[in-house]
This record gives C-alpha cells, structure tokens and sequence, in this order.
C-alpha cells in the first residue's frame, strides 16, 4: 500500500466511488435471501430463492450503471486496498520511489463479481488497477487526460504521440522511443430510438389502427394482464378464467369487426377454458354442484364443521387452568373426548402421543385443579389399552340443567372433530421428526386458519401474531422455531414471519386436514 492510499491526494484528486450490491440469507430454515446496496438511499428487498435475488441484485446494479455519470477523470483509485496488485509496494531493485502510485490510464467504471455469486461491485478506478484484478469488467471510462504527480507538472512530450497521456509505468517501445499508450476502451454508443413496441395478446398483434377503440385498448389490457398472471408466484384459477371470458368476449368481437373466422374459433377455445379452469376451481374449493365430488376430500366436510372446530380451539384458548402450550394441547385434545356430556373414554396412548415432556405429572396437575377427574390414579390412565379404557369426566364441561353445554354440535359431530384432531397432532411426520407439544399445537391451530387452496388467513393475507400467540401460547423466538419445525415436517411451505404476520401456505398433503376461512 502506497502512501497515497490513505488520506487527500497530493495533487487535490478526490475519491474515486464505490458501492456494493449484496445477497445474504435471511434465516436458518428458510430460502428466503435479504438482497441490500451499501448506498443509504436504497432500502433492502426480500427475494423468496438465490436465483430470484440474484436476478434482482443484478438488475439493481444495473440499474445503478445505467443511471451513474460517466468516470470522472480528477479522481484516484477507489480500489485502494489490499490486494490490489496495481498498488501493492513496489520492492524490487528498480523501485520506483518518485511516484506516488502506480496506477495508470484512464479512469473507468469497474464492475468486480464474487464467483460464489454472493456480492457485486461497482468503483471507479484507473485502467491498470481494472486489469490487475481478476475477474474486473470495464462498464464505462472517462476521456483522456494528462497526469498529475505530487509536486511536480507532467513533462512535455515532442514527437509522435505529443499530447497524450503519458504515465511512469508505461512500457517504452524500441520503434519511437516513446511510451505504449495503454489502449482506452471505446465510448460505449448511444441506442437508436425504437418504435413503442407492438400490443400483442398471445400470439395476436392487436393492429394499432383497429377500431373501435375501445376494442383495441380491452385487447391491450387483456395482453398485459396475461402477462402479469404468468408471473404470479401462486396460480389464481378464479382470476384466470375472469380473463379467458374476457378474452372469448373480446375475440368474438374482434372476429365481427374483421371478418376473421379464425378470431371466431379462438373466442370459441378461450370460452371452453375458462369452463374447464372454473370447474377446476370449485373442485379445488370444495364449492362443486350437488352430486360431484370435490377435489380435496377434506376429513371435515362442511363449513358447519369447519366452524365447530374452530369455536372448540376458541374455547380452550380462553379456558385451559394451566399455561403454556403443553398444558393447552392436552386440554384441546381431552376437550374433544368429553365435549358432548362432559364424560368420555381415554387410554394411555393418545396422551403418550401427543410429545409431552412428563405427560403424568401434567396429568396429575389437572386433575389436583379439579379440571379433570379419574375413577384411578394417573398411572392406571397411562397403562391402559383400546381394550381397557380409562372413563374420564370434565365437570365444566357436563350439561347443566337445561341441558346446554358450551357448544353447540351434536352427539354425531363430537368424533369427527375428535378424529380430526387425532389425525392433525399425530401426523406421520410430525411424529417421525418428534415434534414437541407446541409444535404439534401450532399445526392444528393452522389448519383453522387458511383460505381455500391453503394460504394461511383471509384471502391469503396471513395471520397476525396477536391472534396467533392468543392461541399457542409461546414467545416470538419459540414461534420462530416452531415455524421452521412445520416447514421442515412438510407441513408448512412459503413461510414468512414478520413482526406483525405469519404469511405462507400449508402443504398439498395436508390439505384435507384444513378447515377454510369463509371469505
């Protein structure tokens, strides 16, 4: 490193520019990367793979070329570090002491990648510094202009190549006698001004003298509309056959106006799209007409059911005598045993089954709370087998004297969401992965909580952590980790946890546990 390297120039030359575009992970568990640029101005971007961010991180740097001056030539080397091989120490025999530096040639726009594809880098520089570093790409130079030296004026140069940059490292050439000029990159040329590029649907060309006009704009919206569905990160089969009748609509009259048969035919194919694409949408909804199947076999069938499930999470949100999220499953699940007489059968395995820490001692707690009563003692509960149950009473939970109890399905529905529960905390996965009680807790409460086609919230929006940690009783770091569990079991995908939301989807496989929001 050269004593110009630190501090102002001698020669009054300020500092050449530099900024850096890079691409990190946001999280363990999560393929989700945080792209960000070291200038103040620009706010960093959230990309949902590698391959998205790069593109993005690329496109940003660009965008940061195309709309940056062209390489000031007052400026020094912004490259000045360690490891620049054009300004480490010159130690040989014929060092060079009088010089200051050793850069040399014009100034140029530089752009350096990281091979891993982890950081991009702009700066401005000399050509020499530009081409000692590997990998260095030449974005832009700036005209030539004579050197400056500390302290003294650049020498007078007669001859051939008079009035050209000379500089101390140039080679001398046996021809002239003179310097080899280093070569100065060509003014990149400016682009010839193109026509508005074409409105096309499809394939189609809409012509830009078609009339009636607002034929001619409908078609040009339909094509960018299109357009944008197909970067859609999530399909939208409502939204896509709204544009295919759109389409039909605006061919057909496309076809009247021109004559054109086949414009006719092509109304006639996107009318049977949209067809096929909304059946396929009420199949995937569950909303099918009387005496058609759906195509997700849901294990609860309606949204009677779907909203009984939800009241009973309800319930024992506002009702467990005991914290935490242990606590909070094993009431859920004794809940829906004992929901419609407050009375019900249970054996040792469904509680071993739900990854409790010490699933007698918290048994024992709920039954010296007065919460639970047992004929016998905990042990005898979680010896027993399908053949032997243990009768399990819940007081709060026995019809007063009217009958009423604190819900409201009948005796049929009890075991269907008793089994839906069953199946949710003791999925195959779940289980192979030991996931804990929170976890567990966690993946029921989201199946409560998605849209149709399994987004998590209203429309797809999300669920807010207020509600969601009303209902799983843990911190924003637990929460964190139990949300990279689900993903990890196949359960959840997409995930995104922000301060305010959980955003994300649940799984095809899990599907048919759900129990879709109303919209």
């Amino acid at each position: 490193m050269t004593q110009a390297a630190t501090g102002s120039e001698p020669d009054g030359r300020v500092p050449g520019r530099r900024w850096t575009v890079r691409l990190d992970p946001v999280g363990r568990g999560s393929a989700e990367v945080r792209v960000s640029c070291s200038r103040p101005a620009c706010a960093e971007r959230r990309l949902p793979s590698a391959a998205a961010g790069r593109t993005a991180a690329v496109a940003h740097l660009t965008a940061h070329l195309r709309a940056t001056p062209a390489p000031r030539a007052d400026t020094y080397c912004a490259c000045r570090a360690d490891g620049c091989r054009a300004h480490l120490p010159d130690t040989g025999r014929h060092a060079r002491t009088e010089q200051p530096w050793r850069c040399g040639g014009p100034v140029v726009l530089a752009v350096i990648t990281d091979r891993a594809g982890r950081w991009w880098q702009a700066l401005e520089c000399c050509s020499r510094c530009a081409a000692a570093t590997p990998g260095a790409r030449t974005a832009a130079a700036s005209p030539p202009s004579a050197p400056r030296t500390a302290g003294r004026p650049a020498p007078a140069v007669a001859g051939p190549g008079a009035g050209t940059p000379q500089f101390s490292d140039q080679q001398v050439t046996t021809r002239t006698g003179g310097p080899a000029h280093l070569p100065v990159p060509a003014p990149r040329p400016r682009p010839a001004r193109r026509r508005p590029p074409e409105a096309r649907v499809g394939r189609r060309v809409v012509p830009r003298d078609l009339r009636p006009v607002s034929l001619r704009d409908e078609l040009t919206e339909l094509g960018d509309l299109f357009r944008a569905y197909q970067k859609r990160p999530e399909p939208d089969l409502a939204l896509l056959a709204d544009l295919q009748e759109r389409k039909a609509r605006a061919f057909l009259t496309w076809s009247e106006v021109s004559c054109d048969v086949a414009l006719r035919l092509e109304a006639q194919r996107a009318e049977q799209a949209a067809a096929v694409i909304r059946r396929q949408h009420q199949h995937r909804t569950g909303c099918v007409p009387d005496g058609e199947e759906p195509g997700v076999a849901r294990l609860l069938t309606g949204p009677a059911q779907w909203e009984y499930a939800r009241s009973v999470l309800a319930y024992v949100a506002g009702h467990t005598p005991l914290p935490g999220a242990e606590a909070r499953l094993l009431v859920l699940m004794l809940t829906l045993r004992t929901a419609h007489t407050g009375t019900g059968n249970l054996v040792g395995q469904d509680v071993q089954a739900l990854g409790l820490t010490d699933p007698e001692d918290l048994v024992q707690q709920l039954t010296g709370c007065g919460w639970l009563s047992l004929p016998g003692t905990v042990g005898d509960l979680l010896a027993s087998r399908p053949e032997n149950p243990t009768p399990i009473t819940v007081p709060s939970l026995v019809p007063g004297k009217d009958g009423t109890g604190p819900f409201t399905f009948g005796r049929k529905t009890r075991p269907k969401l008793s089994g839906w529960a069953q199946r949710a905390v003791s999925d195959k996965k779940l289980r192979k992965a030991k996931a804990p009680a929170d976890a567990r807790l966690l993946a029921v409460t989201l199946a409560t909580w998605t849209d149709d086609v399994g987004r998590l919230g209203p429309g797809g929006r999300g669920v807010t952590l207020d509600d969601l940690i009303t209902r799983v009783p843990v911190g924003a770091d637990e929460l964190r980790d139990l949300v990279d569990r689900l993903t990890a079991a196949d359960w959840l995908t997409d995930a995104t946890l922000t301060d305010t939301h959980l955003t994300g989807r649940l799984t095809e496989r899990v599907l048919p546990l759900t129990c879709p929001l109303a919209d």
